[in-house]
């Protein structure tokens, strides 16, 4: 069961696959599906994705839902990868990533769904 807390709508800028991690998009209410550790990441698609131009809603507070993208252990801060599934996020020495979160149960592989606790910040390796 998830908690969400804060829900927002936004347009879709591009296709967003369900339970995938978020981005700000080119308009103030514009969304994009993550594609990297470094993008400004702030919830996940709920309920059904979207196609370019359908308006979607945004887990932002609370417990979600994040598909994985490879394993993720319980606890691990998390950030996307190239298709905006959650990644244990890992920085080198001296660089950032950006996270959504902390994943609130285990991902043992790649396509599992998991629930995590919606917290974006900044982490430096």
């Amino acid at each position: 069961m998830s908690n969400i807390l804060l829900v927002t709508n936004h347009v879709a800028e591009g296709a967003i696959t369900l339970n995938r991690i978020v981005k700000y998009g080119a308009t103030d209410r514009g969304i994009l599906q993550a594609a990297a550790a470094t993008d400004f990441m702030f919830g996940t698609c709920m309920e059904s994705g979207a196609a370019t131009g359908e308006r979607q809603d945004v887990a932002r507070a609370g417990i979600g839902w994040v598909e994985a993208g490879a394993a993720v252990p319980r606890g691990s801060p998390i950030t996307s990868d190239a298709s905006g599934r959650a990644i244990v996020a890992a920085p080198a020495a001296g660089a950032n990533v950006r996270i959504v979160g902390f994943a609130d149960e285990s991902a043992a592989a790649a396509g599992d769904v998991i629930r995590y606790t919606i917290e974006p910040g900044l982490m430096q390796g």
